[in-house]
């Protein structure tokens, strides 16, 4: 039963709120998000990897300014990236900047990490560890500092061949997407049998085989764990789909996926990123009376 509260305590129990990643095509999630937050839908479980993980971050924040500035308005910012950048090895999206200097206090996109530590919810990140090859998901248990917030988010969004490697804890990460993208295990892990998961992906969509597994095998001869995880990606993501699929045809899950994807992963377009961002926005606010229906069911 969902019960409308201006405090930090969860009014939705029993249902896990999942992130996709995605990289800027989140900018459509955080439409989406926004609804959530306005109507104060809050759960009080939500995982994310990749920029699903600055999704449950900002989400668990309660801030939607920063939801809709953390994909669209970031890209008019000179430091935030671009092939220059990767080419100096910062990354195509310089990810110490983004994830570590920016959501500081006087930064471009500061994070209320005192709202975000008073939220009750329960948070996963799950983050891919390069020397084990397995998929490590953080608590807030792991979570001491806004540091730690911001390096666990980095961990979990850095992009193989596109953002080098992020350092945790004496530990190299690369991107959680390499896992499929969809912190579905983790939620049922954790106990979770119903599920709200934001997609960002157009339903039906399957991903294919990678291309290039000759240049992912040079690029990774040091890091075989990786490339196997690149190369066999597309599996993880599909059985993923399939077992949501699965879950939402017996009445366990709701799956929103964006009526449409108008942009890739890698979009700088300030225009693009705010028309996705408006598409998100206008498709959740249609949308939100069946939201609360199944919400309404838990």
């Amino acid at each position: 039963m969902i019960n409308n509260t201006s405090s930090l305590e969860s009014n939705i129990r029993n249902t896990a709120l999942i992130f996709e990643g995605g990289g800027m095509r989140a900018s459509y999630s955080a439409g989406l998000l926004t609804n959530l937050l306005e109507d104060q839908l809050y759960f009080d479980y939500v995982a994310g990897i990749s920029a699903g993980a600055s999704c449950s971050a900002n989400y668990l924040s309660r801030d939607i300014d920063r939801a809709k500035r953390s994909f669209v308005d970031v890209v008019q910012d000179p430091h935030f990236g671009g092939w220059r950048s990767f080419l100096s090895g910062e990354g195509y999206f310089r990810a110490e900047y983004i994830y570590e200097k920016t959501p500081q206090p006087g930064g471009t996109l500061p994070f209320d990490y005192q709202t975000f530590a008073g939220n009750p919810a329960k948070l996963r990140i799950g983050a891919f560890q390069m020397d084990t090859g397995k998929m490590v998901y953080f608590s807030k248990t792991d979570i001491e500092t806004p540091q730690d917030l911001m390096k666990i988010v980095r961990a979990s969004s850095s992009l193989p061949i596109f953002m080098p490697p992020a350092h945790f804890r004496g530990k190299l990460y690369v991107d959680g997407g390499l896992s499929g993208g969809i912190a579905l295990d983790i939620a049922q892990q954790d106990g979770f049998e119903r599920f709200f998961v934001m997609l960002t992906r157009p339903r039906g969509y399957r991903k294919s085989p990678m291309k290039y597994s000759r240049l992912v095998k040079a690029l990774y001869r040091k890091s075989p764990q990786v490339a196997e995880a690149m190369m066999n990606r597309h599996h993880h993501y599909n059985r993923t789909l399939d077992q949501l699929e699965a879950l939402e045809a017996d009445g366990k899950a709701f799956l929103v996926y964006p009526d449409t994807m108008p942009i890739s992963q890698k979009e700088k377009s300030y225009e693009k990123l705010l028309a996705s961002y408006s598409m998100g926005y206008a498709q959740g606010k249609r949308d939100l009376p069946a939201w609360k229906a199944f919400l309404e069911k838990e």
